[in-house]
């Protein structure tokens, strides 16, 4: 499989860029990427079994649709892995993780006037990350990078909805939050990144039926 492909692809549908319930012509993608469409089936074969898109024969390739009650149960299981990932990054992180989540907080700083979903998408994405690594255990962090992908595109539907700055702010508080825990040793860091998720499921919740009535 074409890792490099797979990931483009891959982006574009949890950005939105590629609609929820668009089609997909597997022949163009081809085109644009220079590859035979043999190695283009072995990258949607791993969306499809990523949930991310349905190869539909003699159709095309279906970007999943956005199912809210599908992603809330996605969040439900997000919720104990969460609280494992807190807890187990306090105990196996270095100096080199906080540090690294330290300063993405100039990086959320200046998502303030700049009203970019691409970047703040990629500074959670990037917090995520430092913090799965810092577990030490790969079974789980592919667990929950599977996870985040199966609900992040709700959060991108909805960063359009309502007050952008209450997006940054609620990226910066789970940082400074998660950096004060890691740096002090102090605190349950479990608890917090649950509670950090159940804030943001409540607020995307808020605002995507909103957005729908």
């Amino acid at each position: 499989m074409n890792n490099a492909i797979y990931q483009t692809i891959k982006a574009r549908i949890l950005t939105l860029e590629f609609a929820p319930g668009s089609i997909l012509n597997e022949k163009v993608l081809a085109k644009e990427f220079g590859v035979s469409r043999t190695p283009l089936r072995g990258v949607l074969n791993r969306l499809e079994s990523d949930q991310l898109v349905r190869v539909l024969p003699r159709t095309g390739i279906l970007v999943a649709e956005i199912e809210f009650q599908q992603i809330m149960n996605t969040f439900q299981v997000r919720l104990g892995i969460e609280e494992m990932i807190g807890a187990l990054a306090a105990e196996h992180a270095t100096a080199e993780h906080w540090q690294r989540l330290e300063e993405m907080l100039d990086q959320c700083e200046t998502l303030f006037a700049a009203r970019d979903k691409a970047a703040l998408m990629a500074v959670d994405r990037e917090m995520r990350t430092i913090l799965n690594d810092a577990t030490n255990n790969p079974v789980l962090k592919n667990v929950s990078e599977s996870l985040y992908d199966l609900t992040v595109r709700l959060w991108c539907a909805i960063l359009d909805k309502g007050d952008w700055q209450e997006e940054v702010q609620s990226v910066k508080s789970d940082l400074s939050h998660t950096v004060v825990v890691l740096k002090s040793g102090e605190g349950d860091l479990g608890k917090l990144r649950r509670e950090m998720l159940i804030q943001h499921i409540e607020r995307i919740s808020r605002k995507f039926l909103g957005s729908m009535s």
